[in-house]
């Protein structure tokens, strides 16, 4: 079987889709959570409940934007209005804690 000219065609297709997805992947930008004794009970919590959404329900306890919390950076989306916070939505544990 002969590989025609519309075959040359659609393999350069699928290979530059290819190409494109790895130059746009990059290297993860999101901090992991630290693996120490702060957040330690939040490793703890989702080994026992296996849910993230639970173990962010501490993440507000420290991090926020009151005097004395632990501030975001000056481009971190925020919370939304009346929802929970997601903070292991982007931020993902350490694997040596799970």
């Amino acid at each position: 079987m002969r590989i025609g000219k519309k075959d040359w065609i659609f393999i350069g297709i699928i290979a530059a889709v290819f190409i494109i997805f790895y130059v746009i992947s990059g290297e993860e930008k999101t901090k992991r959570v630290p693996l120490d004794d702060t957040h330690k009970p939040s490793y703890e919590l989702f080994k026992k409940t296996g849910s993230k959404m639970e173990a962010d329900k501490g993440c507000p306890t420290c991090h926020n934007t009151e005097p004395g919390g632990v501030p975001f950076p000056a481009k971190h989306p925020v919370k939304p209005k009346d929802g929970p916070m997601r903070c292991l939505f982007c931020h993902k544990l350490k694997l040596a804690g799970v």
